[in-house]
């Protein structure tokens, strides 16, 4: 107590250069140790009642970034470049990058887009066949593994995709280009990895068989990604997208066309669940 009787003023030390960036949240470690600093005095609560208010999205004008993703879900927000020109997608990343985001992808980005968003997050890497820029600015600890096998070599764009974001998400993840049912003695040499992996994803076109036979092997769940590679009566992959869906394999789930993304999410997600427990 001072001698007038009130409380004396507390002296805090100076923030150190980390607590200072501790703005930048999108994991739950990052809030929990916002959460630490203010118990053991270190910030300010105005302070960190300011940086927890900035949280759920940043306001770029043309875009609201949800910055708050990574936090609720456990994977960041990734930008679908499709649609935007190569400084939107740029600033987007920018900003997730900036809130720290422990990775920033941009899928379906051209080379002018890559080359913008290239130039925005040093450091960064591409991947042309994939047409997707990223960077992975806190590598999450390796946890489950993921197989991805295709029909062949052209449902190689979403085949990088899946693999690209699956990697990001912190999974070990194995590719086999190539095996589908017109030479069906191809998928030998998959078989031993087929009883490794966590969960197996299968990337398709035409009609979409090979998610029918590996769902017929694999004890795991087993993503069917039909594409839209084909001839006429493929139609763009509905045809495989039906087929996959109608499958007698009924450890088959499916995603959309050409959903290289989302399958490489679900996988993550799942072979992360599996090697946890």
């Amino acid at each position: 107590m001072s001698a007038e009787g009130t409380p004396a003023a507390v002296a805090r030390p100076p923030r150190s250069p980390q607590l200072r960036r501790l703005g930048s949240m999108t994991s739950r470690p990052d809030l929990e140790a916002l959460l630490a600093s203010v118990a053991e005095r270190e910030l300010d609560p105005a302070e960190a009642a300011r940086q927890l208010a900035a949280m759920p999205f940043r306001d770029l004008g043309f875009a609201r970034v949800d910055t708050h993703r990574e936090l609720r879900q456990g994977a960041p927000e990734v930008v679908l470049g499709e649609g935007k020109t190569p400084a939107q997608a740029a600033a987007i990343a920018k900003a997730l990058d900036e809130a720290g985001a422990s990775s920033v992808l941009v899928t379906r980005a051209d080379e002018a887009m890559r080359d913008a968003v290239l130039e925005a997050l040093p450091g960064a890497r591409q991947h042309d066949l994939a047409r997707a820029v990223w960077a992975e600015r806190r590598p999450l600890e390796r946890r489950g593994r993921v197989l991805i096998v295709s029909a062949g070599t052209s449902d190689g764009p979403v085949v990088h995709e899946a693999r690209i974001r699956a990697e990001l998400l912190g999974t070990l993840v194995t590719v086999h280009e190539d095996v589908g049912v017109a030479g069906i003695h191809r998928l030998a040499p998959v078989l031993p990895e087929l009883e490794r992996a966590d969960v197996v994803v299968v990337v398709a076109g035409m009609d979409g068989a090979l998610a029918s036979v590996v769902g017929g092997l694999a004890a795991c769940p087993v993503i069917g990604v039909p594409t839209s590679v084909g001839y006429g009566s493929a139609h763009g992959g509905q045809t495989a997208l039906n087929a996959m869906l109608c499958s007698c394999a009924d450890g088959l789930a499916v995603v959309g066309i050409d959903d290289g993304l989302g399958a490489g999410s679900v996988a993550a997600r799942i072979a992360r669940r599996a090697a946890a427990t």
